[in-house]
């Protein structure tokens, strides 16, 4: 009975092993070459993946980053800005400290996510309603300079070209005003900080300090968890005690073959590389790149870096425009 038991016992621990090494490979990030178009790659890479992933996901990201919270909280009362990309709108009912002193309004190509950010910050009886608009960051369905800011986080990187990423920025800037519009653009990197679950391959290391001069294209995988799962009618039993061990151990791949796993579309930002784009976009404008200070006649029109660094696996830039 005993040795009925152990081994059992044994075949079970042997199929977790099993299903946790299947798991973590689903989980690895993979390095890809873009061969199609780079709107055809985000429309099956990016776009189909986050309406199917919406509610999932949007459980996932609930706490906003600092160094955003304080850009927000430092606008003049009465401005109006626009969340390019906005997800499940956790930005929109920000500032926590100031509520309602600003208005943002949230855009995003995920119908899914968008329902859930039109109710961003509701509580149990209490429903509250955002401004979202359903449309694509590189449109220009604004009129030039209609916002006060602009926010663009954990987006830009989902564009499969360089061309696309830097149109991305000139959007977000032509959609401000030239006189004090702000920007805000956050990105994944490259470099990865000790909590993140994930490594990033890299094809080139001759960059400052060994990494990359370029940035990687990617597939993140999402994987559905067991709860998710379960809640569609899967994993409803353990594997049966009546499992012989060849069953046992053969069922694992089985049942990680059945958890859902979605390939994300990143460009993982390298070092610097955020900034550089940052300054292409800006000079493709026709705009100066520096401090209001710096123009040498009245009239120019430009764009200052306020600021620029990686927090939490992330790169940013903050970006002020003026006119002398």
């Amino acid at each position: 009975m005993l040795d009925s038991v152990l081994s059992q016992y044994s075949c079970r621990t042997h199929t977790t092993t099993i299903l946790i090494q299947s798991i973590c490979e689903m989980n690895s990030v993979k390095s890809i070459t873009i061969i199609d178009d780079p709107q055809v790659h985000e429309d099956q890479h990016v776009h189909a993946v986050y309406d199917q992933i919406a509610s999932h996901f949007s459980s996932t990201r609930y706490k906003p980053w600092p160094i955003i919270a304080k850009f927000l909280s430092d606008l003049p009362t009465g401005w109006i800005g626009l969340d390019s990309g906005t997800g499940n709108g956790k930005y929109l009912p920000l500032p926590a400290d100031r509520l309602g002193s600003v208005l943002t309004i949230g855009l995003d190509r995920s119908r899914n996510l968008l329902q859930i950010a039109q109710h961003a910050g509701s509580e149990p009886g209490c429903l509250i309603t955002r401004e979202v608009v359903w449309g694509d960051i590189l449109g220009s369905g604004w009129r030039l300079g209609a916002f006060d800011y602009t926010i663009s986080i954990a987006t830009i990187h989902h564009l499969a070209s360089h061309d696309r990423r830097k149109l991305a920025v000139q959007r977000l800037l032509q959609a401000v005003s030239p006189v004090h519009g702000r920007v805000m653009i956050y990105v994944w990197a490259v470099e990865q900080d000790e909590l993140s679950k994930r490594s990033i391959p890299t094809s080139d290391t001759d960059g400052p300090d060994h990494y990359p001069l370029t940035g990687e294209d990617v597939f993140v995988p999402w994987v559905m968890s067991q709860k998710q799962h379960t809640a569609k009618g899967k994993f409803k039993n353990d594997i049966p005690s009546s499992a012989t061990s060849k069953e046992v151990v053969s069922t694992a791949p089985t049942l990680a073959a059945e958890i859902p796993v979605y390939n994300r579309y990143y460009h993982m930002f390298a070092k610097g590389e955020l900034k550089q784009l940052t300054i292409q976009a800006v000079e493709g404008l026709g705009l100066m790149v520096g401090s209001r200070e710096s123009a040498n006649a009245k009239g120019c029109r430009g764009v200052e870096i306020i600021q620029e660094g990686w927090e939490r696996s992330n790169y940013y830039v903050e970006l002020r425009r003026w006119v002398s």
